[in-house]
């Protein structure tokens, strides 16, 4: 029986725009019921000049907390009391906890994308990464690869303002996990890329390349670089096998798609709100297929 709202039943929302498209409501509504929580959770149409108005709406309202996309995500670091290693060194936020007026920002998309690898049995500890892109994704993505013990992470990414992006990344991981190695590298320097991913365990693509409706084009234009101990990770979820997994699934690489990166970083934010964990495996069901 469908659980009713209560006059004692917390809120948490969604803020950014567009979020119309959002399945974060379904998929945190259906959790919150499948648990016994008594929780609601909305989207908010929020531009990111409304930002200092959301943040006191989460306050006024005592909201649980709130999950924050583009174009808000670095706009609301501003307005946290605490960050979280990774959103600190990233320098933007998705998940915002607010614990009785203290509000601590957290990233999940890297926490995400190295859950979903764990759930495919790749660990990332001692591993050499390569990672194609310098967006927000993607430095979630190099920064939490380095906190969960990474030995190296090779960034390529076109010379635009994102690789000047990326070199602040790299010395932003030098300075916070100087044990990691990190470098920055062109992409469009095929040959480079081509001794990276040889000498790599994990390359993972972060850029959109290869989504809808581009779902014919793949950064990886050599597919002699894929190898069967080489595993092929994407961020991008749609389609859920972009044509770089279609290409080292051939050549016999471990495969992993991005759907399930978008699963656990929700999954994540999940557990920071409520300590549980999402019924994650039924949310892919209804959400995922």
């Amino acid at each position: 029986m469908e659980k009713r709202i209560s006059g004692k039943t917390g809120l948490l929302g969604l803020i950014g725009t567009p979020v119309g498209h959002s399945g974060s409501p379904a998929m945190y509504n259906y959790s919150f019921q499948r648990l016994e929580l008594d929780y609601a959770y909305l989207a908010f149409d929020i531009p990111v000049e409304k930002v200092p108005d959301a943040i006191a709406a989460i306050k006024t309202f005592k909201m649980r907390g709130s999950n924050v996309t583009m174009p808000c995500k670095s706009e609301v670091v501003k307005y946290m009391d605490e960050l979280a290693p990774a959103a600190r060194i990233v320098g933007a936020v998705n998940t915002i906890v607010n614990d009785g007026g203290k509000l601590t920002g957290h990233i999940t998309d890297g926490l995400g994308f190295v859950r979903n690898l764990k759930e495919n049995s790749v660990e990332v500890k001692g591993k050499k990464v390569t990672v194609m892109g310098a967006g927000g994704a993607a430095t979630a993505i190099q920064v939490q690869c380095a906190l969960d013990g990474a030995r190296e992470i090779s960034i390529f990414n076109i010379k635009d303002t994102f690789y000047e992006r990326a070199g602040k990344t790299v010395e932003n991981i030098k300075k916070e996990v100087p044990g990691c190695i990190v470098n920055l590298y062109d992409l469009e320097d095929a040959q480079k890329l081509k001794e990276e991913i040889a000498s790599s365990d994990i390359l993972v693509n972060a850029t959109l390349v290869g989504m809808r409706p581009n779902e014919d084009k793949s950064n990886i234009k050599d597919t002699s670089v894929f190898r069967k101990d080489l595993v092929v990770a994407d961020a991008v979820y749609n389609p859920k096998k972009t044509k770089m997994l279609e290409d080292a699934e051939a050549a016999g690489c471990k495969i992993v798609s991005g759907s399930g990166m978008l699963l656990w970083q929700g999954a994540e934010a999940f557990k920071l709100y409520t300590g549980l964990e999402m019924p994650a495996e039924e949310v892919k069901e209804l959400y995922f297929k």
